[in-house]
């Protein structure tokens, strides 16, 4: 098996997507999980360029991947000894340094403005300065494939340049991220006829086409032996090749599987799906649900037909088995599905239910129903759970609603500027006891996060004997859709939550009143994560011929 190395730059190239900003810390905590998954190269940052890139390299955790600083040719008229931004770069000192230079032609004599011999003669001395300093050199080869395009022998002669300087990989880049893959794949097989060993080559691909990742696995499939990256595909505009995608594409699909080794052991692919979550977090992001492998949609199953296939034989409607990448496969329940569905989704809830139960019928009758008056049970999967434990009289009476408030005062602080504070009263009954909530919505900055912040607050505020339950919940994220037009318009609310340990779940709350629908979701979303700690006892069951969604209204008739 020949060997393949993975190179991320999520902390450089992937902190130049719009909105993100890594502090050193956040820089630090990355690098950690990039090396338990076990990449080769960890690209740093570059040194000099920022105080948060040069803080990064000081305080760098010792890591077993190669850590790389980023930084750029020498200029022309100046000796790499001199040269100081390349100096700072060099300061760094990591074991491996990557310099990026131009390879099209028209930017050498258009950006940089100096002569095609000066550029050559740049990337030279740069990288045998590297190598006499006894650092691994890499040239990042800045738009090689359009300069290739534009004139192929002077784009090679720059490749050729660094190889013979002593670099150990020169890395082909589509910067523009124009290149479809087979395109990069007749390109780089022409490199390597040129003369230069593939395993000396890399991939740099931006994902401009969305053809990324496909353009590395072309690229691989011509000779290349390292591929560039980032963690969920962030970059520069759209992004550069995913490597949460293109990881486990290499270890679990022919032929790379059985082709190519890389540092990634195919039992850490089990953090992938943690790992690209843990990402989003630290960005403040919601993780895309269609993510291929680690996304929270990739092994759903809507379809009647395809839920029954799959009770049968998981491989009948997945290429891969979701636990091999930390992922987890889900039925979603809609007005489309059918009992095999069903069935398999109580099932993973812990609620057992025989084929040809009437209680199906009844789940699926108020599924029906209630989409049919604007809910959704395809990403509340929470909610739906409740629903149906309502049904068949399995769920506990935690708590009551008696009423709650919301107001918003728009007034001028202590220093004159207008300003809008939220705050929710909550009354709730547990035990029989009377307990009354007040929250206002500020932050720590004392800017308002909302109303529907406010009642969250005030909600999980004081459940009495359930409050330790629920004090490591936050709300993550939160959707409104309208689903009429005019005058009789109904709001959608969802809401996905999360706890300590790192379980997201999402409830769904219909109202023409976009706070009271927001409540009737917050107040799902405590209820089902009060169904997680040990069930209650049987007295305190609802009596199973209740109407499956009387609890839900019931609770919401004070408001």
């Amino acid at each position: 098996m020949e060997r393949l190395y993975l190179y991320d730059t999520t902390l450089r190239d992937g902190q130049q997507t719009q909105g993100v900003q890594f502090s050193t810390p956040e820089k630090i905590r990355i690098a950690r999980m990039l090396d338990e998954l076990g990449l080769d190269y960890i690209e740093g940052g570059w040194p000099g360029a920022n105080p948060t890139d040069s803080a990064f390299f000081d305080a760098a955790p010792k890591t077993r991947a190669t850590m790389t600083a980023f930084g750029m040719t020498k200029r022309a008229g100046v000796s790499a000894e001199n040269d100081d931004v390349l100096a700072a770069v060099m300061n760094a000192r990591t074991p491996a340094v990557c310099l990026v230079g131009k390879t099209h032609d028209f930017h050498v004599t258009t950006a940089l403005g100096i002569t095609l011999e000066e550029n050559l003669d740049n990337i030279s001395r740069s990288v045998a300065h590297m190598v006499a300093e006894g650092r691994e050199a890499l040239f990042d080869a800045e738009h090689f494939f359009d300069g290739w395009k534009a004139n192929r022998e002077y784009a090679l002669e720059c490749v050729h340049a660094a190889l013979t300087a002593g670099a150990r990989w020169v890395v082909l880049c589509d910067t523009n991220g124009g290149t479809l893959p087979v395109e990069i794949g007749n390109i780089v097989r022409d490199v390597i006829a040129s003369g230069a060993a593939g395993d000396r080559l890399g991939i740099h691909t931006h994902n401009d086409t969305a053809n990324a990742v496909a353009g590395s696995l072309a690229a691989v499939d011509a000779g290349v032996r390292q591929i560039q990256g980032t963690l969920n595909g962030l970059g520069e505009r759209c992004g550069n090749a995913n490597l949460i995608t293109l990881i486990p594409t290499l270890l679990l699909k022919e032929p790379y599987a059985s082709a190519y080794q890389t540092g990634v052991k195919r039992e850490a692919l089990v953090n992938l799906t943690p790992i690209s979550r843990q990402l989003d977090d630290i960005l403040n992001r919601v993780p895309v649900r269609q993510a291929p492998f680690v996304g929270a949609s990739a092994f759903a199953h809507k379809a009647g037909l395809h839920a029954s296939a799959i009770l049968k034989d998981p491989s009948t409607y997945e290429h891969v088995d979701p636990a091999l990448v930390g992922n987890e496969r889900i039925i979603p329940m809609s007005n489309q599905a059918g009992q095999s569905n069903l069935r398999r989704r109580l099932e993973e809830t812990g609620i057992a239910v025989a084929k040809g139960d009437p209680a199906l019928a009844a789940i699926l009758a108020q599924v029906k129903e209630r989409e049919d008056r604007g809910y959704t049970y395809d990403s509340a999967q929470a909610s739906f759970e409740l629903l149906a434990r309502r049904v068949m009289g399995q769920m506990p009476n935690f708590f009551d609603i008696e009423r709650y408030r919301v107001t918003i005062e728009r007034r001028k602080n202590a220093k004159g500027q207008v300003v809008t504070v939220s705050e929710a009263v909550v009354v709730t009954l547990v035990d029989g006891e009377k307990i009354l909530s007040v929250s206002e919505s500020l932050d720590d900055q004392g800017n308002d996060r909302g109303p529907v912040n406010a009642l969250s607050k005030a909600l999980a505020k004081d459940l009495g004997k359930y409050q330790c339950q629920i004090d490591d919940m936050r709300l993550v994220d939160f959707k409104v859709r309208i689903t009429q037009g005019g005058t009789e318009a109904v709001t959608r609310v969802i809401i996905d939550s999360e706890d300590g340990e790192g379980r997201r779940w999402s409830t769904v709350g219909v109202s023409a009143n976009i706070v009271d629908a927001s409540f009737e979701a917050l107040v799902d979303a405590v209820t089902w994560r009060l169904m997680q700690a040990p069930r209650a006892q049987a007295s305190d069951q609802v009596a199973p011929d209740q109407a499956p969604d009387q609890a839900p209204d019931q609770a919401l008739a004070g408001a």
